[in-house]
């Protein structure tokens, strides 16, 4: 089976980055033919025989407002002339589509078609949804005014966007995410994808609230594959590891340390926060860490701390601190709760409640046989395997 990924960038850049590299290599050893799309980078470490990509283009920098043709991020001419070239060339049997939006913008989808209607050639179009976009024209349901949880765009109008300037506190910006909504939800134009993979069932009630997709959404969890390490024996601390920034509840988890100073607390991360971070006496801040450095702090704390406050899809964070045997006290927004069996491997708390996020904390932490029990639990988590993962991807979304 020939499978082309298209992904807005094709280096290392986050999640979804990791996820098209993974699956495609997998899909290799599977015995299928891969090749990627995207747009062109000096970073590129993917790509296609064709080597037809677009031009690099930023939406994030405040560069926007200079661009010729700023309309470019809802309708992109060249996207579809480059992916052509790419289509006529390997003549894929599936697009995958990952994240496109802005920069290859839907329009890709619409070239997809005419070529399969001028060759004859079927072509299945998957698209996993690592996030809330085709909902939510910011990606992240957060509201730019508030930086809190939203859903006002899940039913009600998408000029909510614009009006709480959701995309980077821009109001161009936001307008133009608006109108890319609204445009391509107007045109139906998501009823031609054929399968929606959404790794939680929250997505996947979540992008069901856009008519266009009903029919199309399956629910396959996110793999994981453990990396072998040394055993690590506990040490007394409580860990979070990610991003320092309001939306991942560091200012919550900040309060909480505050009030626990005879509980040390590690940090591992970075983000505009950092400076709050390395203010508090009772937390050791290492900085950015992955790989074994990361595993190995996992496996060592006792307990890892995710106070996330935005609507989290399928969170690696929750499913690592398992899977390296340690338990987690998470917010429950999200598709966080699906990951975690609540007084058994972690505990659940309302996001931003302070007083009782402070009070599991000191239940877990001095009640140690309780802690204990949940430890032991943690070892009979499992994930799917990236192996199990791509033979499910291909069985329900690409035959």
């Amino acid at each position: 089976m020939k499978i082309l990924i298209v992904n807005k960038f094709l280096y290392p850049n986050g999640g979804s980055e990791t996820y098209i590299f993974k699956i495609g290599e997998q899909l290799q050893k599977m015995g299928h033919e891969v090749q990627y799309f995207g747009m062109e980078h000096e970073g590129r470490i993917v790509g296609n025989h064709a080597e037809s990509y677009t031009s690099n283009m930023d939406f994030h920098t405040g560069k926007l407002q200079k661009l010729m043709y700023p309309f470019k991020i809802i309708y992109s001419r060249e996207a579809r002339k480059k992916i052509r070239k790419v289509l006529d060339d390997f003549k894929p049997d599936v697009v995958h589509l990952n994240n496109f939006n802005f920069q290859l913008t839907p329009s890709v989808i619409y070239e997809i078609r005419k070529f399969e209607k001028q060759t004859g050639k079927k072509v299945k179009i998957v698209f996993t949804a690592h996030d809330s976009q085709l909902v939510c024209p910011n990606h992240l349901m957060l509201n730019g005014r508030t930086g809190k949880a939203c859903q006002k765009c899940l039913s009600g109008s998408k000029w909510n966007c614009t009006k709480y300037r959701c995309i980077h506190g821009s109001f161009i910006k936001s307008v133009l995410g608006t109108l890319e909504a609204l445009v391509y939800g107007m045109l139906g134009t998501y009823r031609e994808i054929d399968k929606v993979i959404c790794p939680s069932k929250f997505m996947a009630e979540t992008l069901s609230y856009n008519k266009n997709l009903k029919n199309q959404i399956v629910t396959i969890q996110n793999f994981l594959d453990k990396e072998e390490i040394p055993e690590q024996k506990k040490e007394d601390y409580i860990l979070y590891f990610g991003r320092y920034s309001e939306e991942k509840g560091i200012a919550t988890l900040l309060k909480v340390c505050r009030k626990l100073e005879k509980i040390p607390f590690v940090f591992a991360g970075k983000g505009p926060l950092e400076q709050e971070v390395n203010k508090l006496p009772n937390i050791v801040n290492k900085g950015f860490l992955k790989g074994k450095d990361l595993y190995e702090l996992i496996q060592k704390a006792r307990l890892v701390v995710f106070p996330s406050e935005c609507f989290e899809n399928c969170p690696f964070t929750v499913m690592e601190a398992q899977i390296y045997g340690t338990p987690i006290i998470a917010s429950s927004l999200g598709g966080v709760p699906e990951l975690i069996k609540d007084s058994c491997t972690g505990r659940l708390f309302e996001a931003g409640n302070v007083s009782e996020l402070t009070r599991i904390i000191e239940d877990l932490w001095f009640h140690r046989e309780k802690l204990d029990e949940y430890t032991e639990n943690c070892k009979d988590v499992h994930f799917s395997s990236l192996e199990e993962y791509c033979e499910t991807l291909v069985k329900e979304c690409y035959d």
